[in-house]
């Protein structure tokens, strides 16, 4: 494969309310198109989006919201560049070459000699999905299922025919609100902890604003009920974004789930240490997950012989080549995978669905699940969602908290491979 031209754009779309994560606040999320075009004439096309505060929040603190979003947007760029010198057989190839030259353009431009590698990741999400996209059009593919290499199938193995969507719970998200998450379907809720509600960075603070949180949140859900999970009870996923700084107040926070009867119904606890940490978790009392500190297949084996015993996958954040290699690993460690959101678009919400509809339920749950929160933060999600390729097809509404995926949606790989007349056009303006 030889790529001869290409290009890229960005749109900003605005949130319904401030975006809380890592103790931080975006108002909007920029979104972004690239088009390719191989030297048979053939093109294709990818979209992302950017998310500085999940991928590198040092970024975010010391170029702001707009600086940082400009710096991603360049290295998206220059990856475009770059793809023109390269000869490569799959997407995966790609990534290799691209990857260690598009992170060390942002640590020259960002004047970050230690920018994380899942900065550089964000960044090309959208070129490896366009890749993809001209891998299955060059090679005359049926789709999703027909490109997967050998050694990825097995991991991506099942077909689910319902699939819930995880809605999030972010940290100004009322008592109110979560109570109408649950009566519209939500049974597996995650939960953003480790907020700094003074912002002065105090641990104690926060692990106090946490057990408050998690008061409050059982009190409200602990009679629930629902058919999906074994115990037929609300699963909690707590996702702290590496926000605590020992295992000893990490205890605490488990023994206080314990003391109020919460601690049964967490089904994940999501990156509690800093990235670097070396903790083992292999004795905390609940299934450790890892996202953002496992960049890459290497950093998700050291994470898994650490404890770690679920693997978030993020197609939409860390490319879909880079997650396929990790979930074959972590399949053959016997590590269950399940799909992170990073607050997508609607028509990225299916590729993160052609992912997490092929992997095995979590331990605990009955189908599948995967995060999907765009539509509860998005200003106007109805017009996000006119941009689909197939907008209007079944499989891209939630039913009761549930995704159906009948035949049609895996003949036509969610819509993924079809083009998007917007998304075209915002790549070529």
């Amino acid at each position: 494969m030889r790529i001869v031209d290409g290009g890229a754009a960005f749109v900003s779309e605005k949130m319904a309310a401030p975006f809380g994560f890592k103790g931080k606040y975006v108002n909007d999320i920029w979104q972004v198109a690239c088009y390719l075009e191989e030297e048979g004439g053939a093109q294709s096309y990818g979209v992302g989006v950017q998310s500085v505060v999940w991928s590198d929040a040092s970024v975010f603190e010391k170029l702001g919201a707009c600086g940082g979003n400009s710096a991603m947007f360049l290295m998206t760029r220059h990856a475009v560049n770059l793809l023109r010198d390269m000869r490569f057989d799959t997407p995966a190839e790609a990534l290799d070459q691209l990857l260690p030259r598009v992170l060390d353009y942002g640590r020259q431009i960002t004047g970050n000699p230690k920018l994380r590698m899942t900065f550089a990741l964000n960044a090309l999400v959208s070129v490896d999905f366009a890749l993809w996209q001209m891998y299955v059009r060059l090679n005359g593919l049926g789709g999703f299922d027909d490109m997967l290499p050998a050694q990825m199938k097995e991991a991506l193995c099942c077909r689910q025919r319902k699939i819930a969507g995880i809605p999030l719970i972010t940290y100004g998200l009322t008592l109110e609100q979560v109570k109408r998450l649950y009566e519209d379907g939500a049974f597996f809720l995650k939960i953003k902890i480790g907020s700094d509600p003074d912002k002065d960075g105090d641990p104690e603070k926060m692990l106090a604003w946490d057990m408050e949180r998690m008061t409050q949140l059982h009190g409200l859900l602990k009679d629930c009920s629902t058919p999906y999970t074994a115990n037929g009870k609300v699963a909690y996923y707590l996702d702290a974004n590496g926000r605590y700084d020992s295992k000893e107040r990490l205890m605490r926070l488990v023994r206080h789930l314990e003391h109020i009867g919460a601690l049964e119904q967490v089904a994940l606890l999501e990156e509690p240490f800093p990235e670097g940490s070396g903790i083992d978790v292999g004795n905390i009392p609940l299934r450790v997950a890892a996202d953002e500190s496992a960049h890459s297949v290497e950093d998700a084996v050291e994470l898994m012989e650490l404890g770690y015993s679920a693997m978030a996958l993020k197609p939409i954040a860390k490319t879909l080549s880079m997650s396929l290699a990790v979930a074959a690993e972590a399949k053959r460690r016997g590590v269950p995978c399940f799909c992170a959101d990073l607050t997508v678009n609607p028509l990225m919400v299916d590729w993160n669905k052609s992912v997490a509809a092929r992997l095995e339920p979590l331990p605990g749950l009955k189908i599948g699940v995967f995060e999907s929160n765009g539509h509860q933060n998005y200003t106007d999600w109805e017009r996000l969602s006119s941009y689909h390729p197939m907008a209007g097809a079944g499989w891209t509404r939630q039913s009761g908290g549930v995704f159906d995926l009948d035949d049609a949606f895996y003949a036509n790989s969610g819509g993924v491979f079809q083009d998007s007349r917007y998304y075209i056009e915002l790549a070529h303006s």
